[in-house]
């Protein structure tokens, strides 16, 4: 019999954290991401806090989101300037940034940093996806030093870019945040299909639900879980047959009493299935 998945909520990093943790105990959950657009506030003191609030609440941490500074925005025209390590005007300090989020996650004891990387070029013969695939092997390396994996969430790249941006970087501590939703949001595929591409290395999940994009400029449009494209039960079912055991991480991308729902409602159609 397969044992059961944990299920969580990805929530924001504020000065205030153990309200964080606590809005995610108060619904009965076990686990979370803690997402941060502002690597300015890292420091020992909000680290202490942290720890504090994961023994108060016994809410486990299982990834650090890694925000960066600057403009981000997400559609297909201004996206691929704008989002994550890809662009090159913005490279290096956002790489900066990054290593700052990996030391932050090292100090409250979370096992991965997640990030999106961007719009990885699809053509491996590019200069410039040479010159991205060392910042990435520069970045992994410093998540090894502190013994954690580096995990890419989907979104912006085919399976099979992603695949080969994990081989091609090569330093063994690589993973995956599968968010089935994105996939579908930016048109790259069927998460179920994705999975027989890097199933293999999905180290996380987030439950998210969506539709496909329906013009060239903007993304599809995120919906409640189980309204969108995301086939859940078969999903979880080929995660499980390829050894996945680990959390699933509602995320809903609206905010107020709608989101509130929405998050209860997700948990009311996963439960079952974990």
């Amino acid at each position: 019999m397969a044992s059961n998945i944990d299920l969580g909520l990805i929530v924001s990093l504020t000065q205030d954290v153990e309200a964080s943790l606590r809005t995610v105990a108060d619904l009965g959950l076990q686990t979370c991401q803690l997402n941060c657009w502002a690597p300015a506030t890292l420091d020992d003191g909000l680290a202490a806090r942290t720890r504090d609030a994961v023994k108060s609440t016994g809410i486990r941490i299982s990834s650090y989101w890694a925000g960066h500074t600057g403009k981000t925005v997400w559609n297909f025209i201004e996206g691929p300037p704008t989002i994550g390590l890809v662009p090159i005007a913005t490279r290096a300090a956002r790489l900066v940034e990054l290593k700052q989020g990996a030391d932050f996650a090292a100090k409250i004891n979370a096992p991965s940093v997640t990030t999106h990387v961007g719009f990885i070029d699809e053509n491996p013969n590019s200069p410039d996806y040479a010159a991205l695939v060392e910042t990435l092997s520069d970045l992994a390396l410093h998540c090894k030093n502190l013994g954690m994996l580096f995990c890419f969430e989907t979104g912006q790249e085919t399976p099979v870019t992603l695949l080969r941006t994990i081989e091609d970087v090569g330093t063994g501590n690589l993973g995956i945040n599968l968010d089935p939703a994105n996939l579908i949001l930016y048109g790259k595929a069927n998460p179920v299909d994705a999975l027989d591409v890097f199933g293999t290395f999905v180290r996380g999940v987030h439950a998210k639900d969506g539709l496909y994009p329906t013009n060239g400029r903007e993304l599809g449009s995120e919906v409640a879980l189980g309204e969108g494209k995301v086939d859940f039960p078969t999903l979880i079912g080929r995660l499980r047959s390829l050894g996945y055991n680990d959390t699933i991480t509602i995320e809903r991308e609206i905010s107020g009493g709608q989101q509130v729902a929405d998050i209860k409602l997700a948990m009311e159609r996963l439960r079952p299935l974990l």
